[in-house]
Parts: structure tokens; C-alpha cells; sequence
């Protein structure tokens, strides 16, 4: 039965997988998914297919506008004033609703889709992988629980063991196994490199970056995090917020502080800087700061400054460092050009523009398309 079901299983999988591709940016612009973030997996909205369906009755009735009644009158069937309609708010109704249905998929099938339809390429990560230690069952071994034991290699043993005493009958090959013919599975730790990757987001939350900016960050930073942990065995995530003065918060803090003052950006590039080297060491981790501002700095003076850590402290020993620029009305955006260029030939440094919600996808296109 289950072999049945599978091509069906399969071809619904195909249908969800579809639809998720057709409604990519919808999804995206609306920060469908954003809110389940955490979990292995995601619950998609699919269309219902409502089946048609014959209704028989009489034949006895005129057609379309014709038949006994006046004008204005409702036709037979059709709900009266206050029955059967929608009841208004705080009253009870007695129409049937629409249901909508609903499916799951992982985050990797998601971050699949994803990669598909904005053809970004798997990363290859840089570096020494981290060795850890796993357990595996890889061996036999002549003592162990029952709930161990391996059936074939205990009658292989049993079967060697007739063979060279003579007692094995081709004819009558039944076969008893003892004691001393008994084998275990056995188990023995195993040393598996796996590729980690750190990503520190550092946003601006000065009084001109508002709620629709940072909700902006908020669903670009889920899939850009989807799809890097569809690429690493491990993902490390950390958030910086700064106005003149840079913090390291939590993810609630990171997208719901609320900010007012002036804007030093250097103050976060030093705090990412310093955390990089404390925390992640550029020989066994692959390192992603992603900053977040709507352009305005302090001044030119700290603008040299964020340029001079970059070059010297973070851009060296990152796979890529990542900015973009959220449109705010209240922003100069200037930042974003100083930026271009001062790394106009640096593969490793990407910047890109956002203006609202529909730019999302080819911003996450902008920071993930080089592969790096």
C-alpha cells in the first residue's frame, strides 16, 4: 500500500513545491514564514479545489428573469434580511466558511525553493573545517544487550564454525547458533569535520530607521539565514544594534528596540570586529557580518574610520561583508556610496539598495548570488 501511496505523496509534494515557487515573492513581501522561524518546519497556505458538483431538481421553472414575483423580490432559496447572512460583529452567523488548507515543508525544502528560483550557487566553505566527535555504529563485537545483536554475521559465525567441525549437512542445512557464535553491533567515535559559519547582524536604530525599515531587516535576514543554514552543518548567529553607541542584543531586542539619537556606524564595526576575534576564529569558522542602515552617519571623520576596520579588521578574514541600505525618508543615504567607492574592486564586499518590501528578493540575490 505504501508504494501506491508514494508516487501520489511524491506528485503533492511537487504541487506545494510549485505553488511556494509561484507565490516566492508574495511570501517574502508579506513575511509569510518570518513568524515561524525556529522550527524544523514551516506550514504553507495552499489553494482548495472545490469539486464541481451536479444539483438536481425540478424542471418546472422559467428561465433566467421569468416566473411569478415582482421586482425586487429575493428568489426562492436566497437568504432574507437577517437569515442566513454573515452576522454582524458580536452576532452569531449560520453560513458555512471558508477553510483554508494547509501543508508543511522543511527549511531546507524551503531554502531549496529559495536557491532555485533566484539561482543562487552553493557555497563552498573556506578554511579548516571543525572536527567533532560523533558516534557510530560501525563494528561487531563478541559481547553485548540482545537488542544488538546482529543476525547474520551471529549465523555466519555459527555457519563457519558446522563448516569446520564437520557437522554440516547440505542436505538438512539447519543451522543452531550458541553462545560463542554470538556478534554485536558495536559502536566507535568517529571524527567528522563540519563546516560552521558565523553571521553577525548589525542594524542601525536611530531615530530615522522606523517599524517598516527594521521589518524590512527582520524578513530579509530569515532567508538570507535559511539558505546559509541549508549550506553549513552549524550556524552561529549573533545581533548588534547601534545609534552613536553600538550593543550587542538578543534576536527580540535586535528587530523591536526602539532608538532615537545620532548615528556613529564605527561603533558597531569595532564591537563585530572585537567579537570575530574573541569568539570565531577565521581558520575554523566562515564569517558573514551583514550591517543594516538607511545611509546616515555621524560624519565623513567616522565614515573613514568604518572604511579603515573594515579594511584592516573585519574584511580580511570574512567571507563577505554584507550592507544594506533600507530606503527611510528621513535618511541621506550617503553611506552606501562612500562604500562603493572605497570597495569597488572587492569581490568581498557587497552592498545593496532596498527600498521597500518588493526589493527583498533581488537584495537577498544582491548578498548571496557570488557564492562566497
Amino acid at each position: 500500500m505504501s508504494l501506491r501511496i508514494r508516487p501520489d505523496h511524491q506528485r503533492f509534494k511537487d504541487i506545494v513545491r510549485g505553488k511556494i515557487k509561484q507565490d516566492l515573492k508574495k511570501y517574502v513581501k508579506e513575511g509569510h514564514f518570518v513568524g515561524q522561524q525556529g522550527r524544523k518546519k514551516i506550514t504553507v497556505p495552499i489553494p482548495q479545489i472545490d469539486i464541481p458538483r451536479f444539483k438536481f431538481g425540478s424542471n418546472e421553472q422559467g428561465g433566467v428573469g421569468q416566473g411569478d414575483g415582482q421586482e425586487g423580490e429575493p428568489v426562492p432559496g436566497q437568504p432574507q434580511d437577517g437569515e442566513g447572512q454573515d452576522a454582524s460583529p458580536g452576532e452569531a452567523g449560520d453560513t458555512e466558511g471558508t477553510h483554508g488548507l494547509e501543508t508543511e515543508v522543511t527549511l531546507d525544502e524551503l531554502a531549496d525553493i529559495l536557491g532555485e528560483e533566484l539561482q543562487l550557487p552553493r557555497i563552498e566553505p573556506k578554511g579548516d573545517n571543525i572536527h567533532s566527535r560523533k558516534t557510530r555504529y560501525n563494528s561487531i563485537a563478541m559481547a553485548g544487550p540482545e537488542s544488538l545483536r546482529s543476525f547474520r554475521r551471529t549465523f555466519q559465525e555459527a555457519l563457519k564454525r558446522e563448516i569446520a567441525s564437520g557437522s554440516y549437512n547440505p542436505a538438512q542445512p539447519i543451522i543452531v547458533p550458541r553462545r560463542e557464535d554470538k556478534r554485536y553491533r558495536s559502536f566507535s567515535p568517529v571524527s567528522k569535520p563540519t563546516a560552521n559559519a558565523a553571521v553577525i547582524y548589525m542594524m542601525d536604530v536611530s531615530g530615522s530607521m522606523g517599524d517598516a525599515q527594521k521589518e524590512i531587516v527582520r524578513i530579509e535576514s530569515f532567508w538570507i539565514n535559511t539558505w546559509l543554514k541549508k549550506n553549513y552543518d552549524g550556524v552561529e548567529t549573533r545581533f548588534i544594534i547601534h545609534d552613536a553607541k553600538a550593543t550587542v542584543v538578543d534576536e527580540q531586542t535586535f528587530f523591536h528596540t526602539k532608538e532615537s539619537g545620532g548615528t556613529m556606524i564605527s561603533s558597531a564595526y569595532k564591537l563585530c570586529a572585537d567579537m570575530i576575534e574573541s569568539d570565531f576564529n577565521p581558520n575554523s569558522w566562515n564569517i558573514y557580518p551583514f550591517h543594516f542602515s538607511d545611509g546616515d552617519n555621524w560624519s565623513s571623520d567616522d565614515t573613514k574610520l568604518c572604511i579603515d576596520i573594515l579594511k584592516q579588521r573585519i574584511i580580511p578574514i570574512s567571507n563577505q561583508f554584507s550592507y544594506g541600505q533600507v530606503y527611510s525618508p528621513y535618511g541621506s543615504g550617503q553611506f552606501i556610496q562612500d562604500l562603493d567607492a572605497a570597495f569597488k574592486e572587492a569581490d568581498a564586499v557587497v552592498t545593496s539598495r532596498i527600498k521597500d518590501r518588493d526589493a527583498i528578493l533581488e537584495s537577498i540575490k544582491d548578498f548571496l548570488g557570488g557564492g562566497r
